[in-house]
């Protein structure tokens, strides 16, 4: 009416309040989990784009190129044995005390040790004390994203509602892509708008420093969540295990049988993304002289689409479920290897940028959506950060870390050519699969597929916490 008031909105409802509530918690879980595996991974294949381009030059200088980029990847290899490491004992603290504080501190350590990288002096100033502070470094980088990526995969599916977990799950790997793009894609613009020597200078220290900033944002999101759900009942029935969680895993049939399958299916995972997002930026600028920041732009474009193709390979879990969606992905790896490196040998940038973005940005994204729901549904709760953590990162040493070494072996021993390298990557892809068929969905702790839709739990009680997981 004409002179009126207008009249108040009306405040919202009791039950509108506690429905919002959930929601923006969820939110939040989600910003934590993927801001926080997008940090890890960006400080951890930072170095691997560095290890491949900057380190053999400033810290490995010798006269055989071939050998200085080899020693160049062993401190990379190294990471990933200081792996392990990290994930037994923020698996063990992760078990005990929880999965915030535990995510917490790995932020904070790999943000230190990504920053200290940049500050480093090199082999000209030092001599031989630089490449033995760099192999420090790289290890304190291991041992945190040894205890993350378990974590922040638990924190997402912990969370999930019931018949979303698969997606919650797949939010997490997003970072694997974010971490690798934002890598790469601050090199690529680092090359463009530096001269070669203002590069090896300084510009590829401003990589790794950016860090400290990443790792700020990322701290003061996952500060604000609280202990998942799942955790806060185990410890509410004092269900926490009594003796090391690494014992408890050990001590049942089908706990051992989890952790063997387990490292063999993420065999094929390891080998394909250390070659697509790592070996392959070494193979291109080296052994087909294309362009470094053509190249990088390609890796970059590639883990994009990955990071968008992600949340489907989610989704399509919480349908189909998590082996038989990683299986069919593995699968399609497996079968993709010697096209790829074939149109790699054509010899064009985009080319290259074509059989990245197949099989990095789709094949790869297929299994990896679901890689994080299934590995979670080897171990019961009380467990599970240690049971993920020691699957994970212990074949990580021959599924990841020694990918590069083999591949760069491999292609001296082919004279060039990539064939018996292709061929050991079908393999993996293989043996791979062979292990994911293996996996027994009625020993699975973490119902997927139809039998969520269904609200029913195809799989074996999870003594009593599968059901504190929504």
């Amino acid at each position: 009416m004409s002179g009126g008031s207008a009249p108040s909105q009306a405040p919202p409802r009791p039950h509108e309040k506690q429905a919002a509530a959930p929601a923006a918690r969820l939110r939040t879980v989600v910003l934590a989990s993927l801001l926080g595996t997008t940090v890890e991974w960006y400080d951890f294949f930072l170095y691997a784009t560095a290890a491949g381009l900057v380190f053999d030059k400033l810290f490995f200088p010798v006269a055989n190129g071939t050998v200085g980029t080899m020693l160049s990847f062993a401190t990379f290899a190294v990471g990933f044995v200081a792996r392990p490491v990290g994930g037994l004992l923020f698996g063990h603290i992760g078990d005990r005390i929880g999965r915030k504080r535990t995510l917490a501190f790995t932020m904070g350590l790999m943000g230190v040790s990504t920053s200290l990288i940049g500050l480093l002096p090199t082999y000209q100033q030092v001599g031989v004390l630089a490449p033995a502070l760099l192999l420090v470094l790289r290890v304190a980088q291991g041992v945190a994203l040894g205890g993350e990526w378990a974590g922040a995969v638990l924190l997402a599916v912990e969370y999930g509602p019931e018949g979303r977990k698969g997606r919650f799950g797949s939010y997490p790997q997003i970072g694997l892509a974010l971490g690798l793009a934002l890598g790469t894609g601050v090199f690529a613009l680092l090359n463009n708008v530096l001269s070669d020597a203002a590069f090896l200078g300084y510009g590829w220290r401003v990589a790794f420093l950016i860090s400290l900033v990443l790792v700020g944002v990322g701290l003061a999101v996952r500060l604000k969540i609280d202990e998942t759900p799942a955790f806060r009942a185990v410890r509410r029935l004092q269900e926490l295990p009594r003796s090391a969680p690494l014992v408890e895993v050990v001590r049942e049939k089908a706990a051992r049988r989890h952790v063997v399958l387990g490292m063999l299916a993420r065999w094929g995972e390891g080998a394909a993304f250390n070659t697509w997002g790592v070996f392959a930026i070494t193979y291109a600028t080296g052994t087909l002289a294309l362009d470094r920041t053509a190249v990088l732009l390609a890796v970059t474009a590639a883990a994009l689409v990955m990071a968008v193709l992600i949340p489907v390979s989610g989704a399509a879990v919480d349908r189909l479920g998590a082996r038989r969606v990683y299986l069919v992905g593995m699968g399609a790896f497996a079968v993709s290897v010697f096209p790829a490196f074939w149109l790699f040998g054509t010899g064009g940038p985009w080319a290259f940028a074509v059989a990245l973005l197949v099989t990095l940005g789709l094949v790869h994204a297929s299994f990896y959506g679901a890689q994080g729901t299934l590995f979670a549904a080897l171990f019961a709760t009380p467990v599970r950060y240690t049971g993920m953590s020691f699957v994970y990162q212990m074949s990580g040493i021959f599924a990841s870390g020694i990918t590069p070494l083999i591949m760069t072996a491999l292609l001296a021993l082919g004279s060039g050519t990539p064939w018996y390298a292709c061929g050991y990557l079908a393999l993996t892809g293989l043996v791979s699969m062979w292990a994911t068929r293996r996996l027994r969905e009625s020993e699975l702790h973490i119902p997927t597929g139809r039998a969520l839709a269904a609200g029913q739990h195809g799989a074996v009680p999870d003594d009593r916490h599968t059901q504190v997981m929504a």
